[in-house]
């Protein structure tokens, strides 16, 4: 099936209007305070201790190949690094929102291949789908359904679905593995097929020869390396590596989850004509949630995903600055009558995410409900 893109409409001229006013008092703050809307010494400091605990770790466990528990402990902090720096610096760079400079982007969002993922398929997924038709059933690839988990009202479900609330976190682990091995060709020839992907066959070419180069480089390093030339004890390493990953997937996986599948956001569906009622920031604004905005260092970690209102509504703007823009955002909001939805706390937002878990394990689709 080949990608129609979705147009979004809305008929009450006021909120029509907010996305236009909030812009404008944005941009006023940042010309107010004198300040660049992207990294600050907060950012480069940031960037260089997630760097630093993501490589040298790793670099120790190759020099000294420490005792089984040590390498844990190591590897432990190799996968908190890993899920940092996919949330703070590859996330940011990937939105031209790290730096003015695309040549900064550019090479601060390749620390994607750290994670072994591919920056041409997440920009497609992220920046198009996702960001653009957030919650869109069909649309956007993070809350298709996955092999046995459920994140839409609107597709099938399944018997077992009762009990994702059980495994699904489980599922969430091993999604870094998933995607240093499968993902990206899944992808890559799904996006391809459907439309997605504009690229020429000459380009693509280049994209999958890049891609597969990539992911040798990245085992050569994981794998070849330790495990053929330096004749680390297999078991304890593959249990260790396996221990990293299932730290940054389960990481990377709930803090994403936590701003889309949660109660109280929307599932809009467009109608016969390709058309979402709704104006596209406010679209947003029913569709994401915020959480735990006043933890310095939950916010300091996972990189302002934690304000994705702001986020949704202003990629381009890095994340450091949006514990400040946010008060701009609920207060316009608030004026316009437009939703700010938000947890108070993390494990609010948990407790919504595994209720909502339960609740599309049961929910027949709408389209099942009408029949």
């Amino acid at each position: 099936m080949s990608f129609t893109p979705i147009r979004f409409s809305h008929k009450d001229q006021n909120k029509a209007m907010f996305f236009a006013e909030l812009r404008k008092r944005v941009d006023g703050y940042f010309k107010e305070k004198n300040i660049s809307k992207h990294y600050n010494l907060e950012m480069v400091i940031k960037t260089i201790v997630l760097l630093s605990a993501y490589i040298l770790p790793f670099i120790a466990l190759l020099i000294f190949q420490p005792s089984f528990g040590i390498s844990l402990c190591l590897w432990s902090i190799i996968g908190f690094a890993l899920a940092g720096i996919g949330m703070s610096v590859m996330h940011d760079a990937n939105h031209g929102a790290y730096s003015s400079n695309s040549k900064t982007n550019y090479w601060l969002g390749h620390s994607l291949n750290l994670l072994g993922g591919s920056v041409f398929n997440w920009k497609l997924q992220h920046n198009i789908l996702h960001h653009t038709y957030t919650n869109v059933a069909g649309v956007d690839d993070d809350i298709d359904d996955k092999l046995i988990l459920r994140f839409s009202p609107h597709t099938e479900v399944k018997w077992y679905h009762k009990f994702q609330v059980v495994y699904a976190f489980l599922f969430y682990g091993i999604l870094t593995l998933y995607w240093a091995l499968l993902k990206d060709f899944v992808q890559f020839s799904k996006y391809t097929k459907d439309g997605v992907n504009k690229n020429t066959k000459e380009q693509n070419r280049s994209v999958l020869f890049k891609m597969v180069l990539s992911k040798v480089v990245y085992f050569t390093i994981y794998m070849v390396i330790p495990l053929a030339v330096l004749k680390m004890p297999v078991a304890e390493y593959i249990l260790g590596y396996l221990l990293m990953q299932f730290i940054a997937g389960i990481v990377l996986t709930v803090i994403f989850q936590l701003a889309h599948t949660v109660e109280d956001t929307t599932h809009p569906l467009p109608d016969e004509n390709f058309t979402i009622e709704n104006n596209w920031a406010i679209h947003q604004m029913n569709t994401t949630v915020n959480f735990s905005r006043k933890s310095k260092i939950i916010s300091w970690y996972v990189g302002g995903l934690n304000f994705q209102v702001e986020h949704h509504l202003f990629p381009t703007i890095c994340h450091v600055h949006y514990p400040e823009i946010a008060h701009i955002v609920k207060a316009t909001a608030e004026e316009y009558g437009v939703p700010y939805l938000e947890n108070k706390t993390f494990v609010q937002a948990l407790s919504s995410h595994v209720s909502t878990l339960k609740r599309f394990g049961k929910l027949p689709s709408i389209n099942e409900a009408l029949a």
